[in-house]
């Protein structure tokens, strides 16, 4: 009777390490920590991309009363969050202009909730 439960106390600590170790050696398991994890976007013309990036200029000009023309995304990052963050680089015309500008836009997407949120839309000086 002691040997059975002695044999099973070991099997339960054996179990423990086991599970412990391959946390420790397996990529799989280990949690890699990546400083602001943000990732370069690969492909700036992503249909998902310009999506995203359309979105940034329509909400802005609601929330600004400007009247911004998307033109193109220049370059990009993401982040995965509780969603995905896309810090975009856009080129807009503004109205009539005949140059157009380049702007920052921060945009949180979460398409299984079907949310997504603009939270910065600035333009890039100089």
């Amino acid at each position: 009777m002691i040997a059975h439960k002695l044999r099973s106390l070991l099997c339960v600590f054996l179990a423990i390490f086991l599970v412990s170790e391959l946390n420790e050696a397996s990529p799989v398991w280990k949690r890699e920590t990546i400083v602001d994890g943000w990732k370069p976007i690969d492909n700036p013309k992503d249909p998902k991309v310009v999506e995203i990036a359309n979105f940034a200029v329509t909400e802005h000009n609601k929330e600004a009363g400007t009247t911004l023309a998307f033109e193109s995304v220049v370059k990009g990052e993401t982040q995965v969050v509780a969603g995905t963050n896309y810090r975009l680089v856009i080129a807009a015309k503004d109205g009539s202009a005949a140059d157009s500008k380049q702007y920052r836009a921060l945009v949180w997407d979460k398409p299984w909730l079907k949310f997504r949120k603009l939270l910065s839309f600035e333009e890039i000086k100089g």
